[in-house]
C-alpha cells in the first residue's frame, strides 16, 4: 500500500511538472504563433495586418452592412415618397430610414472595436482602419 502511494505520488509530480512546462510555454507564445500552429494545410499564414484573414472579413461584412443599409435607405425613402400623406406610412418610412442609419452606426463601431482588439493584441494597426497616416 505504501508502495502504491508513494508510485502514485510520483507519477503526480511528474505530471505536474509537464502540465507547468507546457503552460508556461503556451504563454510565451504570441498571439500569431498560436494562431499558425493551430492552422490547416490550405489556410494563410497572414492572420494579422493589412491582407491578413481579419482584416479580408471585417472589410467584407462592413461592405455587406453598409450596402444592406443604402438598400434600406433607398426603401424608407421610396416609401416616404409614396407615402401619400397617410401618417402611419410615413412613420414606418421615418423608422426604415432611421434603423438603416443607426445600423451603419453600429456597424462602423464595431469595425472599430474590432480593428483596436486585434492591433492591441499585435501592437500595431490591424485592419488598416487606424488613423496613424495623418
Amino acid at each position: 500500500m505504501k508502495k502504491s502511494l508513494t508510485t502514485l505520488a510520483i507519477l503526480c509530480s511528474m505530471l505536474i511538472t509537464v502540465v507547468s512546462h507546457v503552460s508556461v510555454g503556451a504563454f510565451s507564445m504570441g498571439l500569431q504563433d498560436g494562431a499558425s500552429s493551430a492552422k490547416g494545410i490550405d489556410q494563410p499564414t497572414n492572420l494579422f495586418g493589412n491582407g491578413g484573414m481579419f482584416n479580408t472579413v471585417s472589410n467584407v461584412l462592413l461592405f455587406i452592412v453598409g450596402a444592406i443599409a443604402v438598400i434600406m435607405i433607398v426603401i424608407g425613402g421610396l416609401r416616404y415618397v409614396t407615402s401619400g400623406g397617410d401618417a402611419n406610412n410615413v412613420v414606418a418610412a421615418k423608422n426604415t430610414i432611421l434603423y438603416a442609419l443607426v445600423g451603419v452606426i453600429i456597424a462602423i463601431l464595431a469595425y472599430a472595436a474590432v480593428d483596436f482588439v486585434i492591433s492591441s493584441f499585435t501592437g500595431g494597426t490591424a485592419t488598416g482602419g487606424g488613423m496613424t497616416n495623418i
